[in-house]
């Protein structure tokens, strides 16, 4: 990735994301590649902004594990988020990359001098956010994490 990783000091790759059309189906499927997976349910969520514009959404996911990295699959339900629009542009499977950081507003803002535009962002607390970024020439998104209870990429089940 160009050295990206270095110049924005990310730590290790924590999870692996996927967007799925149908969750069950796609659990069925990598059950038996990595093991089960638990269903979240967190229902309506407001406060994000996905392309600057407020946007509640609702997602249903499954998490597991192999090793320490996280999978996390993702059925989209409802709002405008990143998930739906790279499901409507017919695509499904490896969505993104996922790194805790420390300052999640501090990366953002270099990620963006190296050409990347966060789509997404949502600030739960002060010390809890999350951020997608994407970049023109690349189809890979990079989620950006805040979350201090994990201690870094440290796994959490």
């Amino acid at each position: 990735m160009d050295g990206i990783r270095e110049a924005l000091d990310l730590p290790p790759c924590c999870q692996v994301g996927f967007v799925v059309p149908d969750l069950q189906e796609a659990i069925s499927r990598y059950e038996p590649l990595f093991g089960g997976f638990k269903i979240v349910e967190y229902g309506r969520i407001e406060g994000a902004r996905f392309r600057g514009v407020p946007s509640p959404y609702e997602i249903r996911m499954g998490i597991g594990y192999s090793g320490d990295l996280e999978l996390e699959l993702i059925e989209w339900v409802s709002g405008e988020t990143p998930h739906k629009e790279f499901l409507e542009a017919g695509r499904s499977g490896l969505h993104h990359l996922s790194f805790n950081v420390e300052d999640l507003d501090g990366v953002v803002e270099r990620a963006g001098r190296l050409g990347y535009e966060p789509i997404w962002y949502h600030a739960m607390a002060d010390e809890i956010k999350y951020a997608y970024l994407e970049r023109a020439s690349d189809p890979l998104l990079i989620e950006l994490t805040q979350r201090p209870w994990s201690g870094g990429n440290v796994r959490t089940d």
